[in-house]
């Protein structure tokens, strides 16, 4: 079965509610805890997720009510896009916005919501939730995820 591409063929703002969506590959790398430098600015990924992630399956079990249960979770638009530095490289949403197609291991391209996990590229199983740690020590949870998907 041939797949219709319909993320090189649309720009972000032409996505219907469902193709927006779907380009999400529920990596759940937006949703592990990031610390930045306030000197320099630079990022720091870590391998704790917010509360509200399943850290088996990487989907939130609150999506729709998120906002109201973490107030500082952002919505993913197409304005606001490119001011998030902090997306994974990997990232549906940033790729096709550079008018990039999707890996071979994204859901899309794979049929199977499931690829992203079986393919390595999830936090899946690897996080810990805030609420399973002393977030007074969350520096010792610094985590380098591209190098973690480069190395396997």
């Amino acid at each position: 079965m041939k797949i219709k591409k319909f993320w090189l063929e649309k720009k972000l703002h032409d996505l219907d509610h469902d193709e927006w969506e779907s380009l999400c590959d529920n990596c759940g790398k937006c949703c592990v805890i990031k610390l930045q430098n306030e000197e320099n600015n630079e990022l720091f990924y870590t391998n704790v997720s917010c509360k509200l992630l399943n850290t088996e399956n990487c989907k939130c079990t609150n999506y729709e009510n998120r906002k109201k249960f973490v107030p500082d979770c952002v919505k993913l638009t197409p304005n606001n896009l490119t001011q998030l530095n902090w997306m994974p490289a990997t990232c549906a949403y940033k790729l096709v916005n550079e008018g990039k197609d999707l890996p071979n291991w994204h859901p899309l391209n794979q049929n199977s919501g499931s690829s992203t996990i079986s393919e390595k590229y999830s936090v899946a199983k690897k996080v810990f939730s805030e609420n399973e740690i002393n977030m007074d020590k969350i520096t010792d949870y610094i985590y380098d995820w591209d190098n973690e998907v480069n190395n396997e």
